[in-house]
């Protein structure tokens, strides 16, 4: 047996038919929504080269999604707006996203895996920390959500193209920093994170 299917066996051994993966993308940008992806697969899947999104080239994870989205008994992905990450904050706006995927995917899972984010009684499910690397299922699931978010922010960068968003999809790197300073705060940015925050106030300040 595969090592990174030990969890889904696990799964399996208990009687359980449809497991779903559960991952995130884009917990730490300061700008752009977070998104969730959830797979089934069928029983005894394997694809050997799905893995961590973070460890993929991004031209890799854009191939494995096209064969993802193929193979999967069914996918579901959820984009948690910046109003909602705001609102909630990361973590609870993390598995908030994790729910609705279970709740909106096309076939009914009745047990999750996902990367260490505990779900509640809503399902039974195991919680694994770097999931995405353990197991296959996760790894798909961020490769989903990797992808989806990288093209949401590839967008605005269209939009916004002052801020390099293509990029650096959100994340608070220096030259993201230095254009949030220049050019202000636009619809997209999270307004609970602390360097938006900073020229927020910065602006109240300024005199009139």
């Amino acid at each position: 047996m595969c090592e990174r299917l030990k969890f889904e066996k696990m799964a399996y051994d208990l009687g359980k038919q449809y497991v779903i993966g559960l991952d995130e993308a884009g917990r730490g940008p300061m700008a752009g929504p977070l998104v969730v992806g959830g797979v089934i697969f069928e029983k005894g899947y394997y694809n050997e080269l799905i893995n961590d999104s973070k460890q993929l080239s991004e031209k890799k994870r854009e191939e494995l999604y096209d064969i993802i989205i193929r193979d999967a008994l069914a996918y579901q992905i959820e984009v948690i707006d910046v109003e909602d990450v705001d609102r909630l904050n990361v973590y609870q706006a993390s598995k908030k996203g994790m729910l609705d995927a279970i709740e909106h995917i096309a076939i009914e899972p009745d047990y999750a895996l996902s990367d260490a984010m505990p779900l509640g009684d809503q399902i039974e499910h195991l919680a694994i920390v770097k999931g995405d690397t353990l197991s296959m299922s996760i790894g798909a699931a961020s490769i989903l959500a990797k992808v989806t978010r990288d093209r949401i922010m590839k967008e605005y960068d269209k939009i916004y193209p002052e801020y390099g968003f293509a990029k650096h999809k959100g994340y608070p790197t220096k030259q993201h920093k230095e254009a949030l300073k220049q050019y202000g705060v636009t619809p997209i940015h999270r307004r609970s994170f602390q360097p938006v925050i900073d020229v927020l106030n910065e602006q109240l300040t300024l005199p009139i």
